[in-house]
Formats: C-alpha cells, structure tokens, sequence
C-alpha cells in the first residue's frame, strides 16, 4: 500500500499504472492509496517542526544574519497548486494567470521543514488574506512570543512578520555581477533578508519536486486535493528528518506572488487587513524596527 502511494505521489501514475504494477484492482488500489492518505493526515501534526527556544544555526553560524535576526525562527509565503474544481465557485479558483488552483499558506524552519501549512483557499485570494485566515484558526498558525517569520511584499510588515523595505531593490537577481553590491542600509537589510528568506523558494522546490502530482491538479475530490498537501508536506519532514538530504535537481517554479516584479511597490500596504492592532500602529511600529535593523547592519559593514 505505501510504495503504490509513493508511486502515485511521487511519480504521478494514475490508477491504471498501479493496477498493473501491483496486480490490483481498481477498488483496491483507491482503497489503499486512501488508506494511506488518512493515516498520515493522522499523525501530519506530529510531523511538522515545533519552533526551538534557542537561535537557529543557520542565523547563529552567520555575521550576515546574527545578530540581526536572532529571532527569526522561519519564513512564510504562498505557493499555487493546480486544482480541479466544480460548480458555482469554480471561478473564485481562478488564479491572475488564469489558471484555476489552490493557494497554499505554509511557514517552514532554516532546516527545510515545513512548520505549518494551510491548503484549499482559492487561487484568488490574496497572500495576506490566507494568513489572516491562519492566524483566525482555533488550531491556526502561532508564532511564539518575541519570535517572527519572514515575509515578502505579499504580506502587511508587523512584528510577527518582518517584510522588506519596499520601492528598494530586493530580489537576489537584483544584486548579481559586479557593480551591484548595497548602496545603502535598505538596500543591505533587502539583500540579507532575501537571502535567509530564500529557505521558503527553496522548500517549494523540493516538494514539487518530490511530489510530482503536483505539478497537474490531483484526480481527486477538492477536499482530497487540499488535504494531500498537508499529507505530503508531514511525508516531506519524515523524510528529510530521516534521509537528511535531497539528492534530485529542483525544478524553477513559476509562483504566483505579488513579488514577481524586481521592486517592491511602495503602496500594496494599503490592501492589508487590519489584525490586533490597526494598520498604522503596525507600519510604524515595524517600520520603526526594520529600520533600526537595518541601520546596526550597515554600521557594522562600514
């Protein structure tokens, strides 16, 4: 039952491949492959990494990153996964590429696991929204007091969720070859806030990779489809808890995100919901923060 399941998660083989494979039938390959699927739905809480107390080693082991983000335990973005969706809401999934797919929230560790993950929204919800969302959950997302994640333009900046500097450059295209190092303490916050946030770009590329079903919307109701994304993302940390590395080349992936562009809109802040505290108490008070960072990195570079 489980190598059929790998070989359907893993390899994206339909039904019929596994019969053959296998020598089942169709009722008990759906059987099976279900089976499986609910048990590690079961334990998929257990599986996802609890933040640590202590400095992670990837911030730790770093004068680029320590002590400036000390606190940092992980970052936090969407991804899109194609979805097959029916009826009235069909267009509600419909992403700004047109595509129709499922936003999926998810905050992972500096040790490439995912920490929390939120599947099933629709392909047009907002990032911002999604997590709004997650944190309204009786069992949602909780970031531990005095600790925060790292998010992109895609996101309100607020003291969970330290956001980069916007209208500066950002993305770590923007800093390649020669003649393009920082030129300011915005732009030297951007460059080292890009780089430890890339962990999130680099979990999404392992696990489309990993799990090639993927790639197309999975041949199941819509709750299966969301649910099989909690499942593989708890299969996912088994593995890397248990094998360590991932020895395939990782696909570039094409996301749906409000960072596409190269920078970072000054006014998307407008769109955000507000949450504890209200929008601008939460602009100045993280603004006030980013800022305060970015100036003891600059400092300390001169």
């Amino acid at each position: 039952m489980l190598a059929a399941f790998l070989q359907i998660v893993g390899q994206n083989s339909r039904y019929f491949v596994i019969r053959k494979t296998f020598g089942r039938s169709q009722f008990a390959t759906s059987e099976n492959f279900h089976k499986v699927f609910r048990a590690l739905n079961t334990i998929a809480s257990e599986l996802l990494g609890k933040p640590g107390s202590g400095v992670p080693s990837k911030i730790r082991e770093s004068t680029r990153f320590y002590p400036y983000f000390k606190d940092c335990i992980g970052a936090i973005d969407g991804t899109h996964i194609p979805a097959i969706v029916r009826g009235r809401d069909v267009s509600n999934y419909r992403n700004r590429h047109g595509n129709i797919s499922q936003n999926v929230l998810v905050a992972c560790n500096f040790d490439l696991e995912f920490m929390y993950v939120l599947s099933g929204r629709e392909g047009s919800a907002h990032d911002s929204k999604v997590l709004s969302d997650a944190l309204s959950r009786r069992n949602g997302l909780k970031v531990p007091q005095g600790k925060h994640f790292l998010v992109d333009c895609g996101f309100a900046n607020r003291r969970q969720f330290l956001a980069p500097f916007r209208g500066v450059r950002y993305h770590l295209q923007d800093f390649a070859g020669h003649g393009h190092d920082p030129e300011n303490e915005n732009e030297l916050f951007n460059l080292r806030h890009a780089s430890l946030r890339n962990v999130i770009e680099r979990i999404f590329g392992i696990f489309k990779s990993r799990f090639t079903i993927f790639k197309l919307a999975p041949p199941f109701l819509f709750k299966t489809q969301a649910e099989l994304v909690l499942a593989c993302a708890a299969l996912h940390n088994f593995l890397r808890k248990e094998c360590g590395s991932d020895e395939f080349p990782i696909e570039p992936i094409d996301e749906s995100s409000s960072s596409s562009s190269s920078s970072i809109p000054v006014d998307d802040e407008d769109n955000f919901e507000q949450i504890y505290q209200t929008q601008d108490q939460q602009r100045e008070d993280a603004s006030t923060w980013g800022a305060s960072i970015a100036s003891a990195m600059w400092r300390d570079a001169i």
